[in-house]
């Protein structure tokens, strides 16, 4: 028996409308040495796109949003200092998920995930520069093409 059901996030998203404008949750921004970045482009999107549906399950791949952003050298500082090994993404999702009782089990399954996708394509030596927020998004506050996704 195949548990890894058990622990999706069950918490869809609702259809936008009949036309489907497009997704609306959950959408992922990830900067990233722009060195690190060039010519792995197609693998980073699947394997974030596979940690994203490893935590909420199957239903949600295609309303994965990603944007990718190479930042140029020395434009990336910690400590005062240039590095290039800092990786910042940003996950947008519903509040909703903050109020299950097993938030922290998922919220922690998100931030594992997503750095793992990112250390397995890019290099594991970003692992600890490597930072992973989680936005909420009430659904009165989330809008697409202009329209309440409510």
């Amino acid at each position: 028996m195949d548990i890894s059901d058990l622990f999706q996030i069950p918490l869809r998203t609702k259809a936008l409308d009949s036309k489907g404008t497009g997704p609306t949750m959950p959408h992922l921004t990830v900067h990233l040495p722009e060195n690190r970045l060039t010519g792995n482009e197609p693998m980073l999107v699947a394997a974030l796109t596979d940690a994203i549906v490893d935590v909420y399950g199957e239903w949600a791949r295609d309303l994965v949003s990603i944007r990718l952003a190479g930042v140029p050298a020395g434009r990336f500082a910690q400590g005062g200092k240039a590095v290039d090994t800092n990786v910042s993404v940003i996950l947008g999702v519903r509040a909703g998920v903050f109020d299950r009782p097993d938030a922290a089990q998922i919220t922690a399954r998100l931030g594992t995930a997503l750095t793992d996708a990112i250390t397995r394509v890019v290099g594991d030596d970003l692992r600890t520069g490597t930072m992973v927020e989680l936005v909420a998004s009430p659904p009165e506050r989330t809008f697409v093409g202009g329209e309440l996704t409510v």
